[in-house]
Order: C-alpha cells, then structure tokens, then sequence
C-alpha cells in the first residue's frame, strides 16, 4: 500500500505488479474470514497468506522510505499522505461499524485504531523514526530485540496498536536497508523455481498447524501471555515468524512479473482499495452475504475468492482513486506555511579583482 509518491520520474513496474498482487492478497484474506469455521482448507490458505503478505506490504514501505529525511516537504507528505487519510478513515470506520455491529455508542477515537487503519498509524510512527534507524550501526538485529520484548510486554496496551507496531517493526527496518540489487536476487530463475516447493510444504504445514496452534502468531497484534503461551515463546516465535514469513515474502517476490502488466497501473492505487475494501468486507456479514449455505463449501469458496480480486482491482483503477483522492490523497496546502526562499549570500570581492 505504500503510495507512490517516492519521488522517482519513472515507476518500477516490479514494485507496482507487487503491490497489486499483495493487496489483492489482503482482500482474499478477509473474504475468506467468515469462512474459516469448519473448513480446514480455507483456514490453511489464510494462516499461509497471512504470513506474508503484510510483511511484503512493509518491508516494500520500508524500502520507499529509505530517503525521509523530517525535512519540511518530507513531512507534509507524511502528514497528507498518511496522517489525514488515518484521521478520516478512522472516523469513517467508526461510523460506519456503529450501524453494521449495531453498537451505536462506539466512540470515535483516533488512539485505537479500528480495523484495518492501524496500518496507518503505524507507517506514520515507522516514518518518523526512520532517520533514526538510518543512524544506528545495527538496525535490523537492534529492531528485532524490539519486537522480541514487545511481546513479554502485554501492558503496552491498544494506543496506536503499539504491539502490532513494534512486532512489525523488523520488516519496515528491513526495508531500509535493502537494495535494488536484493531485490534483483529474488528475480533469479533458480529462485523462481525453488519458490514452488517452498509455498506447497508451506501450505501442508500450515495444515498441519491447524488443529494443533494459533496462527495468530503471524497477525502481531497480541504479546505471548495474551495468546496463552508462556512469556519465553514470544521472543522465540518472533525470530520464527520473521524467518518463515521472510522466506515466502521472498518466494512471492520472485514469481512478481518484472515488465508491465495490465495490473502494473493498479499498482499505484493500493492505498485506496485498501481501505475502502475495509467497508465491504465489515459490511458483508450485515448483509448477510455469507448467509447462504452453498457460500461455505468449495463453490463458495472460490466464487468469494473471485469476486474479492475484482472488487479490490476496480477499487485501485485510476478512476476511483480520481473519486476518493479528497480522502485517501488530500491537497492540504492551505494547513501548512510556504517555505521560506532565501536569497543566495553576495559574494565576497577578493582583493585586486574588480567585481560587476
């Protein structure tokens, strides 16, 4: 989701494409949702995709981010691009889930980030500090140490969704210090090859799990004693979890095409089919969407899936992002000061040498 306003003239097609398959990913995963009770299959392929694609999501935020520097035109963009799009939408979320949850008195509060919004506050908070991680000698190991103690802490609470900031921290730091050339690396054919067997035994073990752990160990919302695990596992399982989900965001990045595609322009409004896909996605159980019975088995399954990936690709088309761009891309020009101009020093005359 990460908008692309990185300051390059010309778009890599491979990072459009990958965003595009990644948010497309996301929608899948919360249409398959309601359909996880009784359905091993469909619980599998949602621990799987969960494992990975907000990973792929941050680490490419992370790499995008590389050059935020707090100087005054970096943070209007951080504050047009990330903190008013947070203020309206968490709003909005709020508003819109008081009718379909019928909770009429949920207060609208910008500290606890409803739904799928905490991606915002939390990009916002990884931008800020990102001068920081750009100074440290160790970033990734120092980031991981983070992470591992986020989870023995369960007092950090649901301000910001701190938790899921700080257990996610690690692959927005990532992203910072990767290269153009990694990226080529995970293009090589012979990875391309190895990432089929990869996702098949990771899709079988992720059968395995089901009936036998959470996978939400993989959503880093929750320290290990709210999860009902000892205080040790979660610095353990944070290491796990960062390599087994490093290891598939690699295999989705080598089968991401590298030319343009018909989808490479959708790849431009991610930000936008993800958080409006949110509204249909919350308000699919209060219109009884996954009411007929047909909709949980394998028919349902895969009619859902479909009607998911065409949703969230209409959803990124120009024309929407036209439509919704007041929300999710606002000119706020008037809130902030003009910089100032300032005129170049006169030079100083030498001795000896006449001056114009």
């Amino acid at each position: 989701m990460p908008q692309a306003r990185e300051g390059a003239k010309e778009r890599d097609a491979f990072f459009d494409n990958a965003k595009y398959l990644a948010i497309v990913l996301v929608a899948m995963g919360h249409a398959w949702e309601p359909l996880r009770d009784g359905s091993r299959s469909v619980t599998a392929l949602y621990t799987l995709v969960y494992a990975f694609h907000m990973p792929a999501f941050i680490v490419i935020s992370g790499y995008f981010s590389r050059g935020f520097d707090a100087s005054p035109e970096r943070l209007k963009r951080l504050v047009t691009g990330v903190a008013v799009p947070y203020v309206i939408f968490e709003t909005a979320y709020t508003l819109f889930t008081r009718w379909t949850d019928q909770v009429p008195d949920r207060p609208v509060s910008l500290l606890d980030p409803l739904y799928l919004t905490w991606f915002l506050a939390a990009l916002f908070i990884w931008r800020l500090t990102t001068p920081m991680w750009r100074l440290v000698r160790r970033p990734l190991p120092l980031a991981l140490a983070v992470a591992m103690l986020a989870t023995l802490a369960p007092a950090i609470g649901k301000d910001l969704d701190l938790q899921r900031t700080l257990q996610f921290l690690p692959y927005f730091v990532l992203g910072l210090c990767l290269k153009p050339e990694h990226f080529r690396l995970v293009r090589r054919r012979e990875v391309r090859m190895l990432a089929v067997p990869v996702f098949l035994c990771a899709f079988v073990a992720a059968y395995w799990a089901v009936p036998r752990m959470t996978g939400a160990w993989f959503y880093h919302r929750d320290s290990a004693q709210e999860l009902g695990a000892p205080a040790w596992s979660g610095p353990v399982m944070t290491l796990v979890t960062f390599g087994c989900s490093l290891l598939l965001v690699a295999c989705f990045l080598a089968w991401v095409p590298r030319r343009r595609m018909w989808f490479t322009v959708l790849g431009a409004g991610t930000l936008c089919g993800y958080l409006l896909h949110g509204f249909l996605a919350q308000g699919a159980k209060f219109w009884g969407w996954y009411d007929p019975a047909w909709i949980h088995r394998p028919p349902g399954a895969i009619a859902v899936t479909v009607v998911a990936a065409g949703i969230i690709t209409v959803l990124c088309t120009p024309p929407v992002r036209r439509v919704f761009r007041f929300a999710v891309e606002p000119r706020i020009t008037w809130a902030f000061r003009r910089s100032p101009s300032y005129a170049p020093a006169p030079r100083a005359a030498v001795p000896g040498r006449r001056t114009m």
